[in-house]
């Protein structure tokens, strides 16, 4: 039986976790107020850029810096939604996001191999391919305490071909009945999205703006820029009205200072910048405020997910997004 957790609740007995209390979230807030001012955040879409420019943001062409100014910011979190659903085909399985209520269950991604079990204790790795994605999403779908699917792996066969992202969106679409999450969109397939989704209502271009059967996750570069992609992933998702996730992947003490609140403050500028510009493209749109920050092993030059530092960053994420009355999506093990 599926069980939910209702994060910020008071139990009459057991423990809870404030890793800040609400000045704190306020100076981290206004930290990344003055990060906005300076240095600024690197928008390197001209489009993008103009839509910042005529809301009233600072923009300089040359080195596209834009300077966003907290009024705008403020007015950004009032138009983004506290909560909505992502929309699955089968109606009894969409799913709530809000600031404060249930937590949801997602699986992880988007991996690049399988493990294939030839005997207990003995496997082969190999590069996952478009069956696996097709059989990731069916046991997501099975599973009860999956609430909607993420891309799990890459249709790795599909590399190189020109079709690759077209197999890893119908694939997982047609092979699951709870919502799509799409960790890897393209922005020049956006609109084959929008297609794909309009195409499941029968043409019916409003059932599909109403009950979009699929999200898109897009990442910020750290530190503190929105790439091409990341922005018109962001302009052409809020114009369709398909659901975004603006997620960080800052690495402290490597894209982002070494200290937890530090960290934050450069995260929470990545994440916010993209909200705003969604925001701004269309009022309203539905945005969860995302997270997959950790640390970075300096050894071994990796992002460990499962180090502890993430969770402590993914708990103060939390916190951060409850802070502004926004979705989260925080990654973990």
């Amino acid at each position: 039986m599926k069980e939910h957790y209702y994060p910020g609740a008071r139990p009459l007995n057991g423990v809870e976790l404030n890793l800040f209390s609400e000045e704190d979230l306020r100076m981290i807030h206004s930290a990344t107020m003055e990060v906005f001012q300076n240095p600024g955040v690197q928008v390197s879409d001209a489009e993008a850029r103009q839509i910042f420019k005529e809301a009233g943001c600072d923009v300089d062409e040359k080195s596209q810096i834009v300077k966003i100014p907290e009024f705008l910011v403020n007015r950004s979190l009032r138009d983004c939604p506290s909560s909505f659903y992502l929309n699955a085909r089968d109606k009894k399985k969409d799913v709530k996001q809000s600031h404060k209520g249930k937590v949801n269950w997602t699986c992880f991604g988007t991996g690049v191999k399988m493990c294939n079990y030839e005997a207990p204790g003995k496997y082969k790795t190999v590069d996952s391919v478009e069956e696996d994605v097709a059989n990731t999403a069916k046991l997501c779908d099975w599973a009860d305490n999956i609430d909607y699917y993420s891309l799990a792996v890459s249709a790795r066969d599909w590399a190189g071909k020109g079709a690759q992202d077209v197999h890893e969106t119908f694939t997982p679409m047609t092979n699951t009945s709870k919502h799509f999450h799409h960790i890897d969109p393209v922005e020049e397939s956006v609109e084959y999205y929008r297609d794909m989704v309009v195409a499941y209502y029968g043409g019916d271009e409003e059932m599909a703006r109403k009950r979009p059967t699929m999200s898109m996750l897009l990442c910020p570069t750290s530190p503190l820029e929105l790439s091409v992609n990341a922005c018109q992933v962001i302009i052409k998702g809020a114009r369709f009205g398909l659901p975004l996730n603006v997620l960080s992947m800052a690495m402290s003490g490597g894209s982002s200072p070494v200290f937890r609140a530090g960290t934050l403050v450069t995260h929470n500028a990545e994440v916010l910048a993209g909200i705003v510009l969604a925001q701004l493209t269309v009022p309203g749109a539905k945005c969860l405020y995302g997270s997959s920050t950790t640390t970075f092993d300096l050894k071994r030059g990796t992002a460990p997910v499962g180090a502890p530092e993430l969770g402590l960053i993914s708990g103060a994420v939390g916190k951060l997004a409850q802070f502004y009355g926004l979705p989260s999506f925080v990654a973990g093990t």
